[in-house]
């Protein structure tokens, strides 16, 4: 009997709805508060507030509690979840996404799609004073042990507003996975990570999409929890734009005056038999690469090796980070058995032995000047991917003439630097201008015992224009 008069009394009727209508996918009721809203916009403009947005290093804000529901948000993971997820990976980033989700069919999916386009499309719109558009571009991405978005502003035409809905566990710092906001310098480069939000469970995050909005999402550390996300951009008006800032070039020199007696101080006596060079060649020609273990000699390796693992180097981070991040060093400073390593690599003897070894015209005494028309230059590098082997391939690199234009032939030409490799470390991909064939040289060293899943590979991608380019990627496993 009491159960039936609960049932029936109008004030539990009552109640009842709410907790249906709780269901829903409903906005935080605090954010239709006009003195929250016109805080936020204050923020927005770059004024003094001190409401949830922040302006530094760029416009964003981060809100606890977007849904009032409860129950809706892990119904809503819980579809989530069950989408097909694509694996996507390239230079730039490593984790899993969902198709679009502007036509799925799932209940909660379709209402956070209707609250998402609606309700809070046209919140924001007033809130920024922005006119964003009804087109919504927004689907799901999910971040496993070791994924990773690196450094990158979101620029496409059209993008105004990005924005972020975590539904991920109870999230700590050690678990990695954090939104990092970089600051830029007066060319609109990246420079450091100045802030990061942890993901938070229902909290979403949105900032403005802009010439200087450079962002990453770190590296997944935990190897238990999932970072899940809704994600996309809000379509209006783009901001202008200045112009694209090019690198100034690094200084190129011609060879160093050394005789052939350098050579057989360093080098492995058998690639300067001249029949093993010319298999060499052969089998360079074929594939436009070639790895050459035991380069040098084990003793000097070992001294160069040890050298470097010296604590006195000063090893300096070199970015911009939407290009590279990895440690690098003046050649002034390092130990004398390193600078004379690098001469080797820099001196004329090693110039021809690098054109008997390739076939391109490294120096006028070698080859023929019509069979090398577009290979003029030599690039030098030293990192880890195998303890003493040498690396050459035929590629593409930035340089002060297009590739296209027909140049002055001059005396060949080589620029390089001491790299060191760690953990997180890389290159990417880049718009450049110009750019021009050349040979690329890896020298590898203090990594004997290297494995794939180490990562610290290099990649050379055919582009649209069919130039060969460079891209490095170094992540979870390397020491």
């Amino acid at each position: 009997m009491p159960a039936k008069k609960r049932q029936n009394d109008p004030e539990t009727g009552k109640k009842n709805k709410k907790e249906k209508r709780g269901e829903l996918a409903v906005i935080n009721s605090d954010l239709r508060d006009e003195s929250v809203q016109k805080g936020m916009r204050d923020a927005w403009q770059r004024k003094e507030s001190n409401i949830h947005l922040d302006c530094e290093p760029f416009p964003h804000c981060q809100i606890t509690h977007f849904l009032q529901s409860k129950i809706f948000v892990e119904s809503l993971q819980a579809e989530l979840l069950q989408l097909n997820f694509n694996s996507k990976s390239n230079d730039l980033y490593k984790f899993q996404q969902s198709d679009d989700l502007r036509e799925r069919k799932e209940h909660h999916i379709s209402q956070i799609r209707s609250v998402i386009f609606g309700e809070f499309r046209v919140w924001l719109s007033e809130v920024l004073q922005v006119d964003l558009e009804a087109t919504v571009d927004i689907s799901c991405a999910k971040y496993e042990h070791t994924d990773v978005l690196l450094c990158h502003d979101d620029e496409l035409e059209g993008r105004r507003v990005a924005f972020i809905l975590y539904l991920v566990p109870p999230w700590e710092v050690k678990d990695g996975g954090t939104l990092d906001l970089f600051s830029t310098d007066e060319h609109c480069q990246p420079v450091s990570v100045v802030k990061s939000l942890l993901p938070c469970w229902n909290s979403l995050v949105f900032f403005e999409v802009s010439p200087v909005s450079f962002h990453q999402v770190a590296e997944v550390l935990s190897e238990e929890k999932c970072r899940l996300s809704l994600s996309g951009w809000f379509h209006g008006p783009s901001l202008p734009r200045p112009s694209r800032y090019i690198e100034h070039p690094v200084p190129r020199r011609t060879h160093i005056p050394r005789d052939e007696s350098l050579l057989f101080e360093w080098v492995n006596e058998m690639y300067l038999d001249p029949c093993y060079q010319a298999r060499v060649q052969q089998e360079f020609e074929e594939s436009s690469e070639i790895c050459l273990p035991s380069f040098l000699q084990e003793e000097k390796l070992r001294q160069v090796r040890s050298a470097l693992q010296l604590s006195e180097i000063q090893w300096e981070r070199k970015g911009p980070p939407n290009k590279r991040c990895y440690g690098c060093v003046d050649m002034q400073s390092v130990p004398s058995c390193v600078q004379e390593c690098w001469e080797l690599l820099s001196s004329e003897s090693f110039f021809i032995l690098l054109s008997n070894l390739t076939g391109l015209r490294l120096h006028y005494l070698c080859g023929d000047e019509d069979e090398s028309e577009n290979e003029d230059g030599k690039s030098e590098t030293e990192n880890g991917d195998g303890e003493g082997n040498t690396q050459a391939s035929a590629s593409t690199t930035d340089a002060g003439a297009s590739s296209t234009e027909k140049k002055d032939k001059g005396p060949p030409t080589c620029v390089g630097e001491l790299r060191r490799w760690t953990h997180g470390d890389y290159t990417l991909l880049h718009d450049s201008v110009k750019r021009e064939y050349a040979l690329d040289l890896q020298l590898h060293m203090g990594c004997a015992g290297w494995k794939s899943e180490f990562g610290g590979f290099t990649s050379y991608i055919a582009c649209l224009d069919f130039l060969i380019t460079q891209t490095k990627l170094t992540k979870s496993l390397c020491k």
